[in-house]
């Protein structure tokens, strides 16, 4: 029963966009890791067609039970190897288990395939997240890139040298290479798996997606400065803000959630950061003119989003569920606007990076152009000319992230700088026409956004806590093979 409740407690906490698959089996310290992390993934992949089976059988009404731990049980029933456990779930599956049967054959006669993976997307027989390379930064508060490097050649991996071109990021077996944009960036082979890797355990290398790193490097606080991470859990951007300031200054951290802040403070500690501020707070609610933050000069914001552009988040969504993700993606979109303009609102505040895991224009250039056009006392600045996606005209000086052209997860960047008035004619041409109009506020509340559990509608409110510092969910691989145009 207990693999139950802990796979139906991470599938709600990865519907919440709050950590990766993996990151959360790994956190949960199960007993059997393996177990777990299979029966999430396959329920997670199977979750559409679960969900109809589920729904057309009225399972939720006749049991009682809730959506996430009705998918995990009808899994193991009907598509797994049989339920493992005993008990009253057992007992109360076992008597509706000819109706989810037959529901799950009517839906493979009715789309003429014989197997159960045969109902699945192409996208989910063949995952994108099982393609992209694997990121480990080095955490160069505790260490150097080049004992990084030497560590793990003497565990056996080989080093190809420096990457110049995408191409040299696609590797297999032990290969790895050093990043061709970020110096503190090493790239090994999608499969290759550093959860229980020593370096890890000691807060040596940091597993985060490539495009993920993006904003604290953008934004690149100066030794010493007063740095603001706005919506900062679990920390991974906060540490690498650390990392760049080379723990000196003052780096404020703030999170609407309790338990997610403490599990940030346990992840900062081990990477050795001191120069942070935390604060269980609403970064809404943190008065821009309060004396400690006289001095802030630099601020990312992450917000809430979406979650789209995680590979592993990805699912298909059915017409009614399309319909309220469309309501949520309006209320995050307004959401994440109104905490834009209140980060500009710090009186010293010279850069504030902004960015998001959404592959969706609302949340990205339409809120940048938004936000813009209600506050012309700033500008965008020009980001990563090499970069090979830009951001959809007319703010080409963002950057987009996607698995085809970066080789990452999907994420939205945008620098914003503030600039003096010989700048605001020009500032205005570019945003004189954004892609789309919108409404800074789509709601009562823009702390509300609906979202679909069970078949019943909800409110949730929308925090500005994030989780999306995206490790891969993959396993290690043993091929070997050679890589060439690298520099040595």
């Amino acid at each position: 029963m207990a693999l139950y409740a802990k796979a139906a407690e991470i599938l709600e906490k990865v519907e919440r966009k709050q950590a990766t698959v993996k990151t959360l089996v790994y956190d949960s310290k199960f007993q059997n890791i393996k177990q777990l992390f299979a029966l999430v993934c396959e329920t997670q992949k199977f979750s559409s067609i679960l969900q109809e089976i589920i729904e057309s059988t009225k399972l939720l009404k006749q049991t009682k039970i809730k959506i996430n731990l009705a998918k995990v049980l009808v899994y193991d029933l009907v598509i797994g190897k049989g339920l493992k456990c005993g008990g009253a779930w057992k007992a109360l599956m076992m008597k509706h288990r000819s109706r989810l049967q037959a529901a799950l054959a009517r839906m493979k006669i009715k789309q003429k395939v014989s197997r159960n993976q045969d109902l699945l997307s192409s996208s989910l027989q063949h995952p994108e997240g099982d393609q992209l390379p694997r990121y480990v930064r080095v955490n160069t508060l505790k260490t150097t890139v080049e004992d990084a490097i030497d560590y793990f050649k003497r565990e056996g991996f080989s080093y190809l040298g420096q990457a110049y071109r995408l191409d040299d990021l696609n590797l297999k077996g032990k290969s790895f290479v050093g990043d061709l944009h970020l110096s503190d960036l090493l790239v090994f082979s999608p499969k290759t798996d550093f959860h229980d890797h020593n370096l890890y355990k000691a807060g040596h290398i940091i597993l985060q997606d490539k495009a993920s790193c993006l904003p604290a490097y953008l934004l690149n606080p100066p030794t010493g400065s007063h740095v603001l991470d706005a919506c900062a859990a679990p920390g991974n951007k906060t540490s690498h803000l650390a990392a760049i300031m080379k723990n000196k200054g003052r780096l404020f951290a703030f999170d609407l959630d309790a338990k997610r802040l403490s599990t940030m403070s346990t992840l900062l500690l081990r990477a050795g950061v001191t120069c942070q501020q935390l604060a269980n707070q609403d970064f809404l609610k943190v008065d821009p003119d309060g004396p400690q933050y006289k001095d802030v000069e630099y601020i990312l914001l992450d917000p809430s989003c979406s979650g789209s552009g995680m590979v592993c988040l990805r699912d298909e969504a059915s017409p009614s569920q399309k319909e309220q993700d469309k309501r949520r993606l309006q209320a995050l979109a307004a959401f994440q606007l109104h905490c834009l303009n209140h980060a500009l609102r710090f009186p010293r505040l010279q850069r504030l990076v902004y960015s998001t895991c959404s592959i969706h224009t609302e949340e990205n250039e339409q809120v940048v152009a938004a936000c813009l056009l209600q506050n012309p006392g700033f500008r965008l600045v020009p980001l990563l000319q090499q970069w090979p996606e830009r951001g959809l005209a007319p703010l080409t000086k963002c950057l987009r992230a996607s698995t085809t052209k970066t080789l990452t997860h999907g994420f939205f960047v945008a620098l914003l700088e503030r600039h003096t008035a010989q700048r605001l004619e020009e500032q205005a041409s570019e945003t004189l026409n954004p892609i789309a109009e919108m409404s800074p506020s789509t709601s009562k509340d823009i702390h509300e956004a609906d979202i679909t559990e069970g078949g019943d509608e909800v409110q949730e409110p929308i925090s500005t806590t994030k989780d999306m510092d995206m490790a891969e969910e993959a396993n290690p691989t043993e091929e070997n093979t050679e890589t060439s145009g690298m520099k040595k």
